[in-house]
């Protein structure tokens, strides 16, 4: 399978200019020099910095994504430049960003900002990409998104006609979505999907999850047979993968082979690369199962090939370098 190189290993800068108060204070305190120097260190080669459309309404919130590309220039770092949140459209529902497929002012003015972005940073080269926006949430909206993304492509290769430029599908970017996807619309797009599976376990008491107690613990090692179970019990997003394996078997690498396996399969037919660019476990879970479950995912993206940047840098519920982590924190690196 074609490779993405030097988007390999990777890790989001969450909360900084994205998911976020939108504060200058925010923008000059959550994230410095010396976290992506931090990250350089570890042996990774890319960020991926999402951003909500806020940031590009004024020179001054733009500088903080030149600050961001200046950096990771300085310590030999490539960059994901992710637009997480749209006029009309965002994957939270609390956000009430609503309208974007069906309404061509709001479309507009999506790539009105992906033309701002490419007249920005379209000409600095493979180590940076573009991401045209964050996990599509519903299957309805699947053929917009497909007319959607191209176009804004279009108006992008105009500009940049040589930066790499991702997209992903809906269910939040699911790998399902994937075969759903026009075939890329030359040799500089990647597939992009998102993999927090099992959902039960990665996502476990979380407040944000439908229909999930918050009380609710899962260790990596219960079987598939009780994985399910919960699953439908605590999700209404109901975790795939579980089909064609024992009951009483535990969670493995074999697990996310057959849960990319399809995923690869279109890769190849398509002859485009693969990444993963969101991955990861919930602090509730401990160190220790959240360690396995990244060597075992770990394991799988090296056996296919696939580039990832796991989710996230810190705090956001998954913070890697947050003290929950400390125990385990120079091993789970060896996976990223």
């Amino acid at each position: 399978m074609k490779k993405w190189t030097g988007y390999e290993h990777g890790i989001n800068l969450g909360g900084w200019l994205s998911q976020c108060d939108h504060s200058i204070e925010r923008y000059e305190n959550f994230i410095s020099e010396e976290d992506i120097k931090r990250i350089s260190s570890w042996g990774l080669d890319h960020v991926r910095v999402p951003v909500d459309y806020e940031i590009a309404e004024e020179e001054r919130t733009l500088s903080y994504i030149d600050r961001a590309v200046e950096w990771c220039g300085r310590h030999g770092l490539n960059m994901i430049l992710d637009l997480h949140k749209t006029y009309g459209f965002s994957f939270d529902d609390g956000e009430g960003e609503k309208g974007l497929f069906d309404n061509e002012v709001l479309q507009e003015k999506f790539y009105g900002l992906w033309e701002i972005f490419a007249k920005r940073y379209g000409n600095i080269g493979e180590r940076l990409a573009f991401e045209l926006l964050n996990e599509v949430t519903e299957k309805e909206y699947r053929d917009s998104w497909n007319r959607i993304a191209n176009t804004c492509i279009e108006r992008i290769r105009a500009i940049a006609p040589d930066v790499s430029i991702l997209i992903g599908g809906y269910y939040n970017n699911s790998i399902e979505a994937l075969p759903d996807l026009l075939p890329p619309h030359d040799s500089n797009i990647i597939y992009n999907f998102h993999c927090y599976e099992p959902l039960i376990f990665t996502h476990q008491g979380a407040f944000w999850a439908p229909g999930m107690d918050t009380a609710f613990r899962m260790s990596i090692d219960e079987p598939y047979g009780r994985m399910k179970v919960e699953s439908g019990r605590m999700l209404t997003q109901v975790t795939v993968g579980f089909d064609g394996f024992n009951e009483e078997d535990k969670l493995g690498p074999e697990y996310f082979e057959k849960l990319f396996a399809e995923a690869v399969r279109i890769a190849e037919e398509r002859n485009v690369a693969l990444y993963c660019g969101e991955y990861g476990v919930i602090n509730l879970a401990t160190a220790e199962d959240t360690l396995k479950w990244y060597r075992y995912i770990g394991e799988s993206f090296e056996k296919y090939g696939i580039g990832r940047a796991a989710w996230s840098y810190k705090e956001m519920d998954f913070g890697m370098i947050d003290e929950h982590m400390s125990p385990v924190f120079d091993e789970i690196i060896k996976y990223l």
